[in-house]
C-alpha cells in the first residue's frame, strides 16, 4: 500500500547520519518552545513564498501541464488562508480553533541568476521511478537540482515509489530542502487520481516544511506521543479514508480525533484545517530557519 507521507522515514535517515542536522533541530526546537513561551505576537502580514516547480518525468504522462500545477498553487493559497470551500465542514467544537496561516504561494517569477522565468523547471529523467531518497533532487542522479532553498519553496514532482510525498522539515541540508509529490497526486486535474486529488499532499508537506508534525505525535499508535500543539487533541495514531466524526481515542472523547486537520493521513476530500496553534509553530519557523522568505523589514531580529 502506498503511504499518505515519507517524511519521518528521511527525517529518521537523517537524524542517524548527520549530527548536524540532529543539533539543527534541537535549535530550532528550543527556539520555536522560547518563542511559544514568550507568547510572541502573531504575525499579521502576509507571507508570500515563491515556488520552483521541478517537474521531472519519465514518460508523457508524468510531464505534467501547466493547468495541474495552477491547480495545486490554488489549493495552497485557498488552504493556507482559510478560504478554501470546505472550511465550513470543520465541526463546530473546532471551529474557533481553525486558522488562517496567512501563507500565500506564487510561482518564482525571477530565475537564481536573475532572469525570468515562469517558476517550472521540466527535466527528462531516465529513472523509472523514484524512492523517498531524495535522489530526484539532483541533476547527477536523473533528477533536477534544487534552485537557493533560502529564496524558493522546492516542489518536485514525479513517479514516487511509496508515498504520495514526502518534505524535509527545517534544518537539513539545503541541496535537499523542500518537498516531493506523487504527480498522481499533485493538484486537482491533469494525472490527479481520486481519492487524493484534491490537491491535500502538498498542503500536508508544506506543513511539514514549516516544521508540522504528524497530528499524532508519531510515538507508532500509542498515546504518548505529541505534535507539539496544544490545540490538537491527543490521539492514538494515524486516521484513513473519510472518517465519521467523531472518533475517539486515547480518552480524548466526546469529540475525540481531529482527523480532518490538515496533518493527519484522511483522503483529500475529509482533510480541511490548520489550527491556530499549528499557525503559531509555523510563524516560529518564519521567524528562524525559514526567516528568509520574511520581508527585508520584518527580519530585524530573526534568526537566520
Amino acid at each position: 500500500m502506498t503511504d499518505r507521507c515519507a517524511t519521518m522515514a528521511v527525517h529518521h535517515r537523517l537524524l542517524a547520519s548527520s549530527p548536524r542536522y540532529a543539533i539543527a533541530l534541537a535549535a530550532i526546537e528550543n527556539d520555536t518552545f522560547a518563542r511559544k513561551n514568550a507568547r510572541a505576537a502573531a504575525r499579521e502580514e502576509v507571507v508570500t513564498i515563491p515556488v520552483v516547480v521541478h517537474v521531472v518525468h519519465h514518460t508523457p504522462e508524468q510531464d505534467i501541464g501547466q493547468d495541474q500545477i495552477d491547480s495545486q498553487l490554488k489549493v495552497l493559497n485557498q488552504d493556507f488562508r482559510r478560504v478554501n470551500p470546505d472550511a465550513a465542514k470543520v465541526p463546530e467544537v473546532w471551529r474557533e480553533r481553525a486558522a488562517d496561516a496567512r501563507l500565500e504561494f506564487k510561482l518564482a517569477d525571477t530565475a537564481p541568476d536573475g532572469g525570468p522565468t515562469d517558476g517550472v523547471v521540466r527535466r527528462r529523467t531516465d529513472v523509472p521511478e523514484f524512492a523517498p531518497d531524495d535522489t530526484v533532487k539532483f541533476d547527477d542522479q536523473g533528477g533536477s537540482s534544487a534552485w537557493p532553498a533560502d529564496r524558493y519553496l522546492n516542489i518536485w514532482v514525479c513517479q514516487l515509489r511509496g508515498a504520495l510525498g514526502y518534505a524535509a522539515f527545517p534544518g537539513g541540508p539545503a541541496d535537499a530542502d523542500g518537498v516531493v509529490i506523487l504527480h498522481s497526486a499533485f493538484g486537482t486535474t491533469g494525472t490527479a487520481e481520486s481519492p487524493y486529488d484534491g490537491g491535500r499532499t502538498a498542503t500536508h508537506e508544506i506543513g511539514h516544511w514549516f516544521n508540522l508534525r504528524h497530528i499524532w505525535g508519531d510515538d507508532g499508535d500509542g498515546c504518548s506521543g505529541t505534535d507539539f500543539v496544544d490545540d490538537t487533541p491527543n490521539q492514538a495514531g494515524l486516521n484513513r479514508g473519510t472518517p465519521t466524526f467523531p472518533q475517539v481515542s486515547c480518552g480524548n472523547g466526546p469529540d475525540g480525533d481531529m482527523f480532518m486537520n490538515y496533518m493527519d493521513y484522511v483522503e483529500d476530500a475529509a482533510m480541511f484545517m490548520f489550527t491556530k496553534g499549528q499557525a503559531e509553530r509555523m510563524d516560529a519557523a518564519l521567524a528562524g530557519p525559514r526567516s528568509s522568505f520574511l520581508p527585508s523589514q520584518a527580519r530585524t531580529g530573526a534568526r537566520a
